[in-house]
């Protein structure tokens, strides 16, 4: 993971994760609460807005390399705040806080190698 960027277009915010590789494998889960679990310590966070979601990334080859942001609080339309809420052997979460209820879309880019999650505004 190199890069972890934002960004608000009409219609649509975007959350964007990078990759030095080829992107890992992904989930990415819609949620009724913006209640998340911090993993592997167990403890909760609430972040801003009325629902969520949960990007969970796995085989991540050399998970400790990426010393960029791990939180944003960009108070767009739909996406409200990010917060990443695990990093632990090989494993990342990513939460995102959203206004509404969430309608993504996700896609993967090349060239170079991109996780996009687009929310609908």
């Amino acid at each position: 993971m190199t890069a972890v960027r934002l960004g608000q277009h009409p219609g649509y915010d975007r959350f964007v994760i990078e990759f030095g590789g080829g992107v890992p494998s992904y989930t990415v889960t819609p949620q009724s609460t913006t209640v998340f679990s911090r993993s592997p310590r167990g403890d909760q966070v609430t972040l801003e807005g009325s629902s969520g979601a949960l990007i969970v990334i796995h085989s991540i080859s050399n998970w400790t390399a990426y010393t960029g942001p791990t939180s944003a609080l960009p108070r767009y339309v739909s996406l409200r705040q990010v917060l990443q809420v695990e990093n632990f052997e090989g494993y990342q979460q990513w939460a995102l806080g959203l206004e509404g209820t969430p309608c993504l879309r996700v896609s993967t880019l090349a060239s170079p190698s991109r996780l996009v999650v687009d929310i609908a505004a």
